[in-house]
């Protein structure tokens, strides 16, 4: 008899990606609203991806199981 399957956690499999490596991605705050306050090059940095702390790998992974 099969073992039981753990569910993915909605919110994270939207908010994060992995790399064709199995690095996690995700996007960077801040870019959202208020943006006429911020600079131009502050907004230029937030843009794109950046990979996910190590120290936090580990935890998204469990939110993750099948995510490969």
């Amino acid at each position: 008899m099969a073992g039981l399957k753990l569910k993915t956690h909605s919110g994270a499999s939207k908010r994060l990606s992995r790399t064709g490596s199995g690095k996690l991605r995700r996007r960077k705050a801040g870019k959202r609203h208020i943006l006429t306050s911020k600079a131009r090059d502050r907004k230029r940095r937030l843009k794109g991806t950046a990979p996910v702390d190590r120290t936090m790998t580990m935890s998204v992974n469990r939110l993750l199981p099948y995510d490969k």
